[in-house]
């Protein structure tokens, strides 16, 4: 067996995710990768799956992020809500849930894991096995390894540990525990009492930073309130996004940094304000504020309203644009439809908002309904204005059995993605159709 070692560090910038991997998740049966692009997209009629190839991504994000220690996954958190094993499993043939699920992603440095989540008949989940992957070949953890099974895979030659154990101990061992939603070797010994002393590194520091850098922004984005809470600001965001919007917008104020006026740029592109204004009221609460003509900027009391008081799309699209703006390397942010509650000519101006936080590095998977979204993305790569590399659309159906297929594709030069599948194109051209043939029917009977 090739010996694997994580070449991954935990300081500066980290490396962008270039592939994520599901099995046995909901209405994802069988094993399905979709490479991820600067921006990419997901489309696919309701329930096609696209959600659940990102969920068990967000079940290890908000594991990892818990203030406690919820054990090998949390199901039910702040960015994904199961109360049974069962609402997640993929369903057999027999209509009897499968027994496990997997995930997995790859990173452009070739480094990569994959995780397998074992349903228990009474304690949830375990970590049934761990998969590594480097440039240098592939290893296995798994409960009850072996220490010579352990040695085999070459896991341990980089790791910090110390074998001085206390006076009475047994000479230490290796074995491998668990450690949340991960396995980590350790050096085990034995004492007085059924004792242990562990000792080794957190082998897996670098995962753990990696997942929970991930941005997640739910379809629904909260309703437009009064006030926001403070919340921290740094380069760490649990939970849900859209929480950390007005905080990080009053910073940029305080701070008069230039990223907020590129994000009121954006709310002028989208033809939705003037721009965005953040007021503390005391210390615990801040207004949003934003300019109540489109054209107009906030900058006097008269000229703008509290949030709460325009339409509900400036809220739901307001932390998407913070959240592009306030990423400065290549993390991932997962946006749940953008589009929501925009009209359709903010829809098709969204994708040069996409396109432009794609060109400065961040990674964007978009799950969206929006034929105008992707027409917009098809324009700009046509236009020239977007090179198609960038971009990748993963396609989602279901089978006759329910199990979801996902179709890859690429865009060429003109800003085409091949063989489109049945789905947008269709339902509008039927929709124009029936309406053409009842108005020339009505007509006739005139």
């Amino acid at each position: 067996m090739a010996k694997a070692t994580i070449t991954l560090a935990i300081t500066g910038v980290l490396p962008a995710i270039t592939e994520i991997r599901t099995e046995g998740f909901k209405s994802i049966v069988e094993v399905q990768p979709i490479e991820i692009r600067p921006l990419t997209i997901l489309a696919g009629a309701n329930s096609s799956g696209k959600s659940s190839m990102m969920q068990p991504l967000l079940l290890l994000k908000q594991t990892l992020e818990a203030t406690y220690d919820p054990g090998p996954i949390l199901l039910n958190g702040p960015n994904v809500k199961f109360t049974s094993a069962d609402q997640l499993l993929s369903k057999t043939k027999g209509g009897q849930s499968a027994g496990s699920f997997e995930v997995g992603m790859r990173l452009e440095t070739g480094d990569g894991f994959q995780l397998r989540f074992r349903k228990e008949h009474r304690m949830g989940f375990i970590v049934d096995q761990m998969k590594l992957a480097s440039p240098k070949g592939e290893s296995t953890l798994w409960p009850g390894m072996t220490e010579a099974d352990i040695l085999k895979t070459g896991i341990t030659q980089r790791m910090e540990f110390t074998r001085t154990v206390p006076q009475g101990f047994l000479p230490p061992h290796w074995q491998v525990m668990p450690d949340r939603c991960f396995l980590n070797p350790v050096l085990a010994a034995k004492g007085p009492g059924n004792a242990i002393s562990f000792s080794g590194s957190r082998r897996w520091a670098a995962w753990e930073t990696i997942v929970p850098q991930i941005i997640h922004l739910p379809g629904l984005r909260g309703n437009p309130e009064r006030t926001y809470p403070v919340t921290a600001v740094g380069t760490n965001y649990s939970g849900t996004f859209e929480n950390y919007t007005a905080s990080i917008v009053s910073q940029w104020m305080a701070n008069e940094e230039e990223t907020l006026a590129e994000v009121n740029a954006d709310l002028k592109l989208l033809k939705l304000t003037g721009g965005v204004t953040a007021a503390p009221v005391n210390d615990v609460q801040i207004e949003l504020h934003v300019g109540r003509l489109p054209d107009v900027a906030p900058d006097r009391p008269g000229d703008r309203v509290n949030i709460a008081d325009v339409g509900v799309g400036v809220s739901q699209v307001l932390p998407v644009l913070v959240a592009l703006h306030a990423v400065k390397s290549p993390r991932l942010v997962y946006v749940e439809q953008p589009e929501t509650h925009l009209h359709p000519r903010a829809q098709f101006a969204l994708a040069q908002i996409l396109a432009a936080a794609a060109k400065r590095g961040v990674r964007i998977v978009a799950e969206t309904h929006s034929s105008l979204l992707l027409l917009g993305v098809q324009s700009l790569v046509a236009e020239g204005k977007l090179e198609p590399n960038l971009v990748k659309l993963h396609w989602f159906q279901r089978d006759e059995s329910g199990q979801t297929i996902i179709h890859s594709s690429h865009l060429d030069e003109a800003g085409r993605f091949g063989d489109w599948p049945e789905d947008f194109d269709d339902v509008t051209l039927q929709a124009q159709k029936g309406y053409l043939d009842a108005a020339e029917s009505k007509l006739f009977a005139k």
